[in-house]
C-alpha cells in the first residue's frame, strides 16, 4: 500500500511541472503575439506616413528619417518576436526603442508614456523569459 501511495504521488507530482511549463509557454507566446501585433500596427503607421505620426516626429525635431528608422525597427522586431529562434533578439531590439519612446514622451513631446511603458515591460518580460536563447546562440 505504501508503494502504491508513493508511486501515485510521484506520478501526480511529475505532471505539475509539465502543466506549469505549458502554461508558461502559452503565456509567453500570448505576450509575444500581442506585443508583436502592437509593433506591427504602430510601425506600419509610421512607415506609411500617417499624418499623426508625421506630426509626432516633426515635434521631436530630428527629422522624418527618424520616423522611418523607428518604424523599420518596430516592424523588424515584431517579425523577430514571431520567429521562435529569433524572438529574444526582437525583444532586445525593442527595449532601447521603448526606453527612447518613454524619454521622448516625458521630456520632448509630452503626452502619456503609459503605452510605451507597457510595451517596454512586455518586451523586457519576453527578453527575460527567453534569455536562455543567448547561450544557445554562442554554442
Amino acid at each position: 500500500m505504501t508503494t502504491f501511495a508513493s508511486s501515485h504521488a510521484a506520478t501526480a507530482d511529475s505532471f505539475a511541472p509539465a502543466r506549469t511549463s505549458r502554461a508558461r509557454t502559452v503565456a509567453l507566446w500570448a505576450t509575444q503575439i500581442v506585443v508583436a501585433g502592437m509593433f506591427l500596427f504602430v510601425g506600419g503607421l509610421k512607415l506609411s506616413g500617417v499624418p499623426d505620426m508625421v506630426g509626432l516626429f516633426e515635434a521631436i525635431g530630428i527629422g522624418q528619417w527618424f520616423r522611418y528608422l523607428t518604424g523599420s525597427i518596430e516592424v523588424i522586431a515584431a517579425v523577430l518576436l514571431l520567429t521562435p529562434r529569433l524572438a529574444l533578439f526582437g525583444a532586445l531590439l525593442l527595449i532601447p526603442t521603448m526606453i527612447g519612446a518613454v524619454v521622448t514622451h516625458l521630456f520632448i513631446v509630452g503626452g502619456s508614456p503609459v503605452t510605451a511603458i507597457v510595451l517596454l515591460a512586455g518586451s523586457s518580460a519576453i527578453a527575460w523569459a527567453r534569455r536562455h536563447q543567448l547561450a544557445e546562440w554562442y554554442r
